[in-house]
């Protein structure tokens, strides 16, 4: 999943509590002039609102990660071009108890599968970035 939490009272707004994360469980400065903006809101599926913040960090290969032990397992990357072929592409069907059924976007064949609220994230990510071509 993407850096996250929630919002500690010092921040000022979402944006702010996504380079706090960003650097609290990657250990990455993120300037807020490489902020791009804010996706539309999403909610999780415990009712909280979670605001996605898309920034450019540069070339990867310049990055210097260090990972909060407490808070991230492992850190991966997709390229792009992975992510718009169409075999890394599927959906999940869900269903509740109650009998509503709902579908997520999933992506395959990666070092993980890419499901869930990050899935949604990278969905919405890539119809900004490539409209068109997702």
């Amino acid at each position: 999943s993407f850096p996250g939490g929630r919002r500690d009272p010092a921040d000022r707004d979402a944006v702010a509590t996504a380079l706090r994360e960003t650097r609290e469980e990657l250990g990455v400065a993120v300037a807020a002039t490489s902020v791009w903006g804010q996706l539309r809101t999403v909610p999780d599926r415990h009712g909280m609102t979670v605001v996605p913040v898309v920034a450019n960090l540069g070339p990867l290969e310049a990055l210097s990660l260090t990972p909060n032990p407490d808070e991230v397992e492992e850190v991966f990357t997709l390229p792009l071009a992975h992510l718009l072929r169409e075999e890394n592409q599927g959906y999940t069907n869900f269903r509740t108890a109650t009998g509503y059924g709902y579908t997520l976007p999933v992506f395959l064949n990666g070092p993980h599968r890419v499901w869930g609220l990050t899935a949604i994230v990278t969905e919405l990510t890539l119809e900004l970035l490539v409209p068109g071509r997702y």
